[in-house]
């Protein structure tokens, strides 16, 4: 970031594991990781559906991620709820922290609270401030560009990640490389949804891995 321009309004950042991870839980981590995933779905608004001799059943998780809510009070109300951007902003978190995991970015369980090494800080708009009444009817479409390039860079990520994972089980250690790139990646998708999604800013964001 250059010195003249100002903090982009959605900040990302993982700590590096300068240590050996955990050899175990990086082979598995894909079946390790159903738990919190199945946790994750039930928040992001999943639903489990069964069906049995007995009879059928549905289970519904929450909302997800507060999208049309927001948008309509900005757009008629010029206001965005505290509690309505503080839970995307901590389900934005908690997604994080899956994906780190996933990434094998840490060997640590994701918390569902905790902070850990995943740090994603998002400032609180002044809608009348900060704010354009009108643009977030456009933003999701104003975004189009960084939905392509970032669907190649998750392909690059994926790839990343299973070089990684061969990396960590003969010597212990995430090559920092790489770690690199798969943090840029989550960084940069983190800015597009701050600014698509949650609606938190009306700076386009940057095409850049860095922070």
């Amino acid at each position: 970031m250059q010195r003249d321009e100002p903090r982009y309004a959605v900040r990302f950042s993982v700590e590096y594991p300068d240590r050996p991870l955990d050899r175990f839980s990086t082979f598995f981590r894909l079946v390790a990781a159903i738990p919190i995933l199945i946790v994750l779905g039930a928040v992001s608004g999943g639903t489990l559906s069964w069906s049995t001799e007995a009879g059928t059943g549905t289970a519904g998780g929450a909302g997800g991620l507060l999208i049309v809510a927001p948008l309509l009070m900005i757009l008629f109300r010029r206001k965005y709820p505290r509690w309505w951007f503080d839970w995307n902003v901590e389900l934005l978190r908690f997604t994080n922290r899956v994906a780190v995991y996933l990434a094998l970015m840490d060997d640590r369980y994701p918390s569902t609270h905790e902070v850990q090494s995943v740090h994603l800080d998002v400032d609180y708009p002044d809608v009348r401030r900060d704010l354009n009444r009108w643009l977030p009817l456009v933003k999701w479409l104003l975004a189009i560009p960084h939905y392509v390039v970032l669907l190649f860079l998750w392909i690059g990520a994926v790839v990343a990640v299973i070089v990684a994972w061969f990396a960590i089980l003969f010597t212990g250690r995430y090559p920092r490389g790489l770690f690199g790139f798969v943090e840029g990646v989550l960084r940069w998708q983190n800015r597009v949804v701050g600014y698509a999604f949650v609606l938190a800013t009306d700076r386009y964001p940057r095409f850049s891995l860095a922070a």
